[in-house]
């Protein structure tokens, strides 16, 4: 056996027959040149609606996550922006619709690239619309995931969204990667499904002569066989433990929330048993918009996610937006180094008064939908900018305001900062990706962005700590929150509420219930002790058991 390892993203153990996952069609040509640039052009929106629709279907049978992701690669098919630059470089330049959608679409993907952050994450998107479309154009069968006849491991360089939004769980062992990070979609969704997934594995696709192999989406090994081995399938937390109140098997109480973004993630988030939302994301109302949303309409959306939680605690995220995220009525300049630049809080310094007419809508909405509200500010660095923004909640009557930590700044002054807020939420992915200095998206520095690794877990222990000694919540919102080993880890340093990806709700809850508080702290001290994220994991579960 041929044995590679990358980062696991999503744990359990399965093996099984291989399946390769197509690669990206070959580029298309810019010869011949096109004569009737009209009739040419005029193929490429009909493509493009055809691929949408496609992708609408596919929605159509499934629910939650899935439905969302294959909603929004869509919307993106759809978008007239992409449709109408290829048909120009069609008029401009005599180029073949396939090759126009190709070269409009890397404008684009170039374009994010150049942000970096939230709209660097949407690069794989483009590429997978463009694809998608191309083939449509050519009238061939789009790349991706074949159909499968038996439980299979699949194998890819890296899977676009759409790919893995409706995977069957039955039929899918485990997900191999090349590429990928652990917040990539690949990853979130894996964890969702309850499927093993190992990404980042170098040379992966060198070996083209297996037939078979085995994964451990705990450790992130990866044996490739060249004989046949028998199907282990994984074996999926049921959260049957579950029981709609977070906390450990000894009465420590531990809340048990969800993410969300849409009125449809509330209403999953509801159904999987989610006491609440951990971080609503407000992005939405903003991205598609030109100028800014009024109160009104900011107040209608927001109070539409709300109203699945009314009687439950809420916290709304207010805008995460700036140089990574541009939005065009902020008129934000240009930034050599947009992840480092004005964005998150920062925007609000210069343009107090999106701030403020955000937080009165959140207020109004809250007031609307008879939830429990609360506020957090993104990319805060200090405990005086902390300060700034609980004052400026208060002021519209907000009785509660927090903060994310996602700069180890925040995380150095912990103590300070939760002194100024009634309480804080860690966002793992962001944290890690400045702790480490390491790109998120770049699958040759996963391992950096590995929520296990010991010195991420050390920052969040002075985090904990500084909630215990001043009484203040500190929670957990990134991804980290839904691995079912690691939440009881991070419930030993000190975390007080858990929020993930509503699917995986249940089994970190019941996970939770079926161990102690002091299971828990003995875990945490294990990790924090171990030298590295694959040896921080078996020592965690080596003191569970």
């Amino acid at each position: 056996m041929l044995r590679l390892s990358g980062v696991g993203v999503s744990g359990g153990q399965a093996a099984g027959p291989v399946v390769r996952v197509a690669e990206p069609l070959p580029e298309p040509p810019s010869t011949p040149a096109v004569q009737d640039h009209d009739a040419e052009a005029a193929r490429i929106g009909p493509a493009a609606e055809a691929v949408a629709t496609g992708l609408f279907t596919r929605a159509s049978g499934v629910e939650g996550d899935a439905k969302a992701v294959l909603e929004t690669t869509a919307a993106m098919a759809m978008d007239p922006s992409l449709s109408s630059r290829a048909e120009q470089l069609v008029r401009q330049r005599s180029l073949p619709a396939p090759r126009a959608v190709l070269e409009a679409a890397e404008e684009f993907a170039e374009s994010l690239r150049a942000t970096g952050g939230y709209l660097a994450e949407r690069v794989r998107d483009i590429h997978d619309v463009r694809d998608r479309i191309i083939a449509e154009l050519l009238g061939v069968l789009p790349p991706g995931v074949p159909t499968l006849t038996e439980p299979s491991v699949l194998l890819a360089r890296d899977l676009a969204p759409a790919d893995t939004a409706d995977l069957d769980p039955d039929l899918v062992l485990a997900l191999v990667t090349e590429e990928g990070g652990p917040t990539s979609h690949t990853a979130i969704l894996a964890r969702s499904l309850g499927i093993p997934a190992v990404v980042a594995v170098r040379g992966l696709l060198a070996e083209t002569t297996a037939v078979a192999a085995e994964v451990d989406g705990d450790s992130g090994d990866v044996a490739l066989s060249t004989e046949p081995i028998e199907v282990r399938s994984p074996e999926r937390a049921s959260g049957a433990d579950w029981t709609g109140t977070g906390g450990t098997s000894d009465g420590h109480r531990v809340k048990i929330l969800a993410n969300v973004g849409a009125a449809a993630d509330a209403t999953t988030a509801v159904s999987r048993g989610a006491e609440g939302v951990g971080l609503f994301r407000t992005e939405f109302c903003y991205l598609a918009a030109s100028d800014e949303p009024d109160v009104a309409t900011q107040r209608a959306a927001y109070a539409e996610v709300l109203r699945p939680f009314a009687g439950r605690p809420v916290v709304v995220r207010t805008l995460d937006a700036g140089a990574d995220k541009p939005l065009g009525f902020l008129n934000t300049a240009e930034e050599p180094n947009p992840a480092l630049g004005v964005r998150g809080l920062r925007i609000a310094f210069d343009n107090p008064g999106v701030l403020d007419r955000q937080l009165e809508a959140i207020a109004a909405a809250a007031d609307d939908s008879g939830a429990e509200v609360s506020v957090m500010a993104p990319m805060v660095a200090t405990a005086e900018e902390a300060g700034w923004f609980t004052e400026r909640a208060r002021a519209v009557g907000i009785g509660r305001a927090g903060v994310m930590v996602e700069v180890p700044a925040a995380a150095l002054a912990a103590r300070e900062l939760v002194e100024a807020v009634d309480f804080v939420s860690i966002g793992t992915n962001d944290l890690a990706q400045y702790v480490f200095a390491a790109d998120r998206q770049l699958g040759a520095l996963a391992e950096l962005n590995d929520p296990w690794q010991p010195a991420l877990l050390r920052l969040i222990e002075l985090i904990g700590r500084a909630g215990t000694d001043t009484g203040r919540p500190v929670g957990v919102c990134g991804e980290a929150a839904a691995d079912p080993l690691l939440a009881r880890v991070l419930v030993g340093l000190g975390v007080s509420s858990l929020s993930m990806v509503a699917t995986a709700v249940p089994a970190v809850g019941g996970a939770l219930a079926a161990s102690t508080h002091q299971q828990c702290a003995r875990a945490a001290e294990a990790a924090l002790a171990a030298p590295n994220p694959g040896r921080a994991r078996a020592a965690t579960r080596e003191a569970l058991e």
